[in-house]
């Protein structure tokens, strides 16, 4: 079999895997035999990711693999697949400890599944509706997730998150509809109206206007999915009160998949020279996001909360970087994009299993992590220092991209920025200070937590600050070039 051939028959199984998996995962009651399928499942359908870097299937009408969304679907399907190993831990506790219930714990795991086939669909997808449909399904998934310990904390946070993301859903609606309307009188009626690939390469006669009303809504819409400041409100408390697999898949995949589709459009934007820039957009909602949650740090309570406002903050700078454009910018905002993912994970792995050993999530309630466990506590503590952009890891790499290429081009963009990210350095360093020294507060009992995905991710992150294979780089060039 040939590699295009095998990337052919890749494709499919991508989707179908998860799909296949839910379904077996639904109507198996043994937790034990869930836990391995869930994680074999993600493991087939990481090898099937992987099989598409050796050639990409023909386009079609519904599903498309190029550079830009074979990086997306690689980093979501092996941080997919750890979460599934984190996970079986995390949740088997959970089943102790009588948290949930064998019924919850079967539903948990089908809506994983499940959750991984939406984000590979939306990713995959080569119609723009199609994509709508499967970030909405996502989002419907991980609403169920969030509520899944039926505490009023927990319904209340799923609530919010449904409503909020209905609100943002319905916007990027009406803004694919208002693509369809600025594309029907130049490609026509029918299908070829919501092909990407199609939209694309006519984008330059399409009706300026629509489009530039297009895409306000679309990152109104997507933005409220990406969790930017001023529409980010579900994201705290969805991060808080669901299990924490899911809110490292949150905030290492979802977010992602919804900037994804919201950098397609930006695509067509650029392709129509009548139409308005979208980067000063971006840049402005980037910059916001990220210094809005820098101050919002040093007022969390509880540990899970904070590190989903470091997610606002991050996805604040990959916006801003993607909104600058241009080579550097654009593969700073993809290098950072990856690293926070890897980073963000790992350091809610941390967190779950904290949490579980301490019995809460409350920071005041929990101290000298080093001393009572010291090997997840210096997880912890080097997941902090790699998320906050210090050396030699790979967020400072991309964080020293994203500035000297804005001081480069816009100085005053970036004293903002500068001045953001140490805010937001000094707010994480106070909190940790409290976690992982001084003298021991909370339960000191033990955990049977496997440390494998938290110490792969940051291993993964320090090697890619200091040497990324040349094979590596010349991809993230392509897509930045790609981006504009």
């Amino acid at each position: 079999m040939t590699f295009d051939g095998l990337a052919i028959n890749a494709l499919p199984g991508v989707l179908a895997v998860p799909v296949v998996a839910a379904a077996l995962l639904a109507a198996l009651p043994n937790y034990r035999a869930s836990a391995r399928l869930n994680v074999l499942a993600t493991t087939l359908t990481l090898i099937c990711a992987l099989s598409l870097l050796f050639g990409k299937p023909q386009p079609s009408s519904y599903l498309l693999v190029d550079d830009l969304n074979g990086t997306f679907i690689v980093l979501t399907t092996f941080v997919g697949f750890t979460t599934s190993i984190f996970s079986a831990s995390y949740i088997g506790h959970e089943l102790e400890i009588g948290r949930l219930t064998p019924v919850a714990v079967r539903f948990y795991h089908a809506m994983y599944q499940v959750l991984m086939f939406a984000m590979n669909l939306a990713l995959v997808a080569n119609n723009i509706g199609l994509m709508w449909v499967a970030i909405e399904l996502a989002t419907l998934t991980t609403v169920l997730m969030v509520g899944i310990y039926r505490t009023h904390e927990a319904l209340e946070a799923a609530w919010k998150y449904f409503i909020l993301g209905s609100v943002g859903i319905a916007l990027a609606l009406f803004g694919t509809i208002l693509v369809y309307m600025a594309a029907r009188p130049v490609v026509g009626e029918g299908l070829d109206a919501m092909v990407w690939s199609v939209l694309v390469t006519r984008a330059s006669a399409f009706d300026p206007a629509l489009l530039d009303v297009a895409f306000v809504f679309l990152l109104l819409g997507y933005g409220t999915k990406v969790g930017l400041a001023p529409l980010h409100a579900w994201l705290p408390d969805a991060h808080a009160e669901g299990p924490t697999p899911i809110s490292a898949v949150l905030s290492g995949l979802l977010l992602n998949v919804a900037l994804y589709a919201l950098l397609r459009f930006k695509m067509l934007l650029a392709a129509n020279a009548a139409a308005i820039a979208p980067g000063p957009l971006m840049v402005t909602l980037g910059l916001l996001s990220l210094v809005f949650a820098a101050f919002m740090l040093y007022r969390r309570r509880d540990l899970k909360r904070l590190f989903a406002y470091s997610s606002i903050e991050h996805m604040g700078i990959i916006t801003f970087a993607f909104g600058m454009g241009g080579p550097i910018a654009n593969f700073a905002g993809l290098l950072h994009m990856t690293m926070h993912s890897l980073t963000k994970s790992a350091i809610f792995f941390a967190v779950g299993h904290v949490a579980q050993v301490k019995g809460t999530q409350r920071i005041a309630d929990m101290g000298g992590l080093t001393e009572t466990h010291p090997l997840l506590g210096w997880g912890l503590i080097l997941g902090v220092v790699a998320i906050a952009g210090l050396p030699p890891l790979g967020i400072f790499m991309s964080e020293f991209l994203v500035v000297s290429s804005t001081f480069a081009r816009a100085p005053l963009l970036a004293i903002v920025l500068v001045f953001g990210i140490l805010v937001g350095v000094a707010g994480l360093f106070l909190r940790l200070n409290s976690i992982a020294f001084g003298e021991p507060r909370g339960p000191a009992a033990g955990t049977q937590a496997s440390y494998v995905p938290m110490f792969s991710h940051l291993a993964l992150v320090l090697v890619a600050g200091i040497y990324m294979p040349p094979a590596l780089v010349v991809w993230f060039q392509n897509v930045a070039g790609l981006l504009g």
